[in-house]
């Protein structure tokens, strides 16, 4: 395997380009030549942009020569989760069927990005349709954890996390339906935001869920996730669910001393079957965090069974993207599988009672998660109830567990790496529009261990 030069995270990059130590063409051919040495094994990309890519890093080191750079992304290398479009690249959304469905035009999301000079590489796999946490593609092939050989990145956007991990890119956009963004994030080793709803324009998304979809990003760092949220934030007159962010919203991790810091440990935790060294992890995450001076108090969350939150969850994700391609299920023949057809097909089939009741348990739920981060700074909990796991063993049904709540709430959630011999993760959960101070305490949290 090519020993290429590795990105680190954005902002070290941005600095050597203000600088001139590098250039943006310099970037991306290190970044490309890396893909073509590891993707025959990886299998991370499923569309690889070289010619396009060169051409905007071109494009960036002659605006930045003549002292009109875009911003701290222009000329950073990024990537894709291939079910938001990107004009002239396929968006297959992890189905055989979609193979050569091209877009007209950018989605919102990677619009802001482009305009904001980002230099994109191409399109990540992803689990089929969006619809599962393994990546373990039929179409697309098997999605490796780079740093984890032989297991799942997690899912959905394990391409997104495995390009992060495996120093293809500093900065990924992934999906989030219910942890999306965070499995592969706990599962890879890296940092991962899901947004406030609707902070983040969704046209262009190919949905699994309207209900509960975000756009979020994953990188290596707090002030990447910062970087990637402030460009792609605001608002996207074809997403209904669209909304302006308040007035004096900043996404930039806000300097925090954890010292006085409240903290809500849900009780929930107690009555999910953790990995032993998730748990491990996390205890010793918040005696760091007591031992820093952060107050740890239990939250009863009202009404919040994971098992049933996480299946209603995915009751109404079958039922809306059953809604929204049921018609290529029933004329399209074998161009998707018979595991994603068939959780569909039980979505377009169920009750209309059922998907009723599924609506409102997750509307009370997430009141009652709003409730919860009264007097607290925000809530702390594992991101996931296990490790990446070997490709080819059964996908624990639990792997959402912790990470729907925010979804099913429309909150900000920011998943931070763990210290341990692979990667362990933690999650916080916060208040609308607090994507800084989430952050800000993720950071600090993430530094106590060098204390």
């Amino acid at each position: 395997m090519m020993n290429t030069p590795a990105p680190r995270d954005a902002t070290a990059l941005a600095g050597d380009l203000a600088a001139g130590r590098t250039s943006a063409v310099a970037l991306a051919r290190a970044a490309l030549d890396r893909i073509a040495a590891t993707n025959g094994d990886w299998k991370i990309f499923i569309t690889v942009a070289a010619e396009s890519a060169l051409a905007e890093a071109a494009a960036s080191d002659a605006r930045r020569a003549i002292g009109k750079a875009l911003g701290p992304l222009d000329g950073i290398p990024i990537a894709i989760k291939d079910n938001i479009d990107v004009a002239g690249m396929p968006t297959t959304v992890g189905i055989a069927a979609y193979r050569d469905r091209l877009p007209a035009r950018d989605a919102a999301v990677v619009a802001r990005l482009r305009a904001a000079g980002a230099v994109i590489l191409g399109k990540l796999n992803l689990h089929e349709g969006a619809l599962g946490a393994t990546t373990d593609n039929p179409a697309y092939g098997r999605c490796e954890n780079p740093r984890v050989p032989g297991s799942t990145p997690g899912g959905s956007s394990g391409g997104s996390g495995a390009a992060v991990a495996g120093d293809l890119v500093t900065i990924a956009l992934g999906t989030d339906t219910m942890g999306s963004v965070r499995i592969p994030a706990a599962y890879c080793g890296t940092w991962g935001l899901k947004p406030t709803k609707g902070l983040v324009g969704t046209s262009g998304l190919a949905y699994l869920s309207w209900t509960l979809d975000t756009i979020g990003p994953l990188a290596n760092s707090a002030a990447d996730l910062a970087i990637a949220i402030a460009i792609m934030a605001g608002v996207d007159s074809d997403d209904p669910r669209s909304v302006d962010a308040p007035p004096n919203w900043n996404p930039a991790p806000v300097a925090t001393d954890l010292a006085g810091l409240v903290l809500g440990r849900p009780s929930v935790v107690d009555a999910v079957a953790c990995e032993p060294e998730v748990r491990a992890a996390y205890d010793a995450l918040l005696a760091r965090a007591e031992q820093a001076g952060a107050i740890i108090r239990d939250v009863a969350i009202k009404g919040w069974d994971t098992g049933k939150a996480r299946r209603a969850g995915l009751l109404i994700s079958e039922a809306e993207a059953g809604s929204l391609i049921g018609h290529d299920l029933d004329t399209l023949g074998g161009g998707f599988s018979d595991g994603f057809r068939g959780f569909l097909n039980y979505g377009r089939k169920a009750s209309g009672e059922r998907i009723a009741a599924a609506y409102h348990a997750l509307d009370r739920l997430g009141l009652a998660a709003r409730q919860a981060l009264d007097g607290v700074d925000a809530l702390i909990l594992p991101t996931a109830p296990q490790r990446a796991f070997a490709h080819g063993s059964p996908a624990p049904a639990d792997q959402a567990d912790f990470t729907a709540l925010a979804n099913i709430a429309g909150l900000p959630a920011v998943a931070f790496p763990l210290p341990g011999d692979k990667p362990n993760s933690a999650q916080l959960v916060g208040t609308a529009f607090a994507e800084g101070r989430l952050l800000g305490i993720a950071q600090a949290l993430s530094e106590t261990r060098d204390r």
